[in-house]
């Protein structure tokens, strides 16, 4: 049976997006002409969950923002290949595309690769947040490649709220909490928190998370170190004390939730299986790893 490829790329009315899709299109054109592939092909704004039930591979053409935006709608079991459309590398206006391992130039041999089974799997956490309102009524957020926020929906105003850890049980105000996977913490997180020079165990980058408290007042940050920054695998619960919040995976969706709310956040979310070709999607990292 022929492998059924669902395409989806990034429409902008760019040459170079353009020109990138022609070129896709022609190599996929072909296997279906040989009998090897089934394809459909729908842009990033008119793609929907069900667009990606029962494919046996999905292709996406764009940056890192095209794939973390789509990723949400793709389950463990479907196998996702990132094409850089516009890599930076060659001009300093594209996309880094840290999880795109394809490029125009290679997509042919990394296909080839793809349906001989022979690129690298990577097996790759996402955040997930539960919301229980008041009520009892529960709410799953899309899970997040990269990062997961809970604030305040007002960002000029504080956000209040309490916080549980292990045994952790504090009251904060702060700009929100921010979340980040391993992997993911480049898009972000490292831009708000300086955790610089650390260096993290290999057993654990699959079972951990990162999480901040931003802009959190510097004396409850020297007194309750594990409050401000953390490396954890255990389930952090934010209970809102503010009229309106949200929770905000990827910088995408919006879930919100109102005073009393619980929010529940950890590393339960589906994994992404992420095809690579030039080695692990770690090994990009391979300088933050013990």
């Amino acid at each position: 049976m022929p492998t059924d490829v669902l395409l989806v790329y990034k429409k902008t009315f760019e040459a170079v997006h353009d020109d990138a899709l022609d070129s896709l299109s022609q190599v996929l054109d072909a296997k279906v002409e040989g009998g090897e592939v089934r394809l459909d092909m729908v842009a990033r704004e008119q793609v929907c969950r069900a667009d990606f039930i029962g494919r046996d591979l999905v292709i996406v053409l764009g940056g890192d923002g095209t794939l973390t935006s789509i990723s949400h709608n793709i389950d463990s079991t479907t196998p996702v290949m990132g094409v850089n459309s516009h890599p930076r590398k060659k001009d300093p206006d594209g996309s880094f595309g840290f999880f795109m391992d394809s490029e125009v130039s290679t997509f042919r041999e990394n296909l080839e690769a793809v349906l001989n089974g022979e690129a690298i799997e990577n097996a790759l956490p996402r955040l997930q947040a539960t919301i229980t309102s008041t009520s009892g009524n529960r709410i799953v957020s899309d899970p997040a490649l990269n990062d997961l926020l809970i604030a305040n929906t007002h960002q000029y105003a504080p956000s209040k709220y309490r916080v549980q850890r292990g045994d952790m049980d504090l009251k904060q105000l702060s700009s929100g909490i921010l979340f980040s996977t391993f992997v993911g913490q480049g898009a972000w997180f490292r831009h708000i928190a300086n955790i610089e020079g650390i260096k993290f165990a290999p057993t654990e980058i699959d079972s951990h998370y990162l999480v901040v408290s931003r802009d959190l007042n510097r004396a409850e940050r020297e007194l309750h170190q594990e409050a401000h920054i953390a490396w954890t695998s255990e389930t952090t619960v934010v209970i809102s004390d503010m009229h309106r919040g949200y929770v905000v995976p990827d910088g995408w969706d919006e879930y919100h939730f109102n005073r009393g709310a619980s929010i529940s956040v950890n590393l339960d979310g589906p994994k992404l299986n992420l095809l690579t070709f030039n080695g692990k999607i770690t090994d990009k990292m391979a300088h933050l790893i013990q």
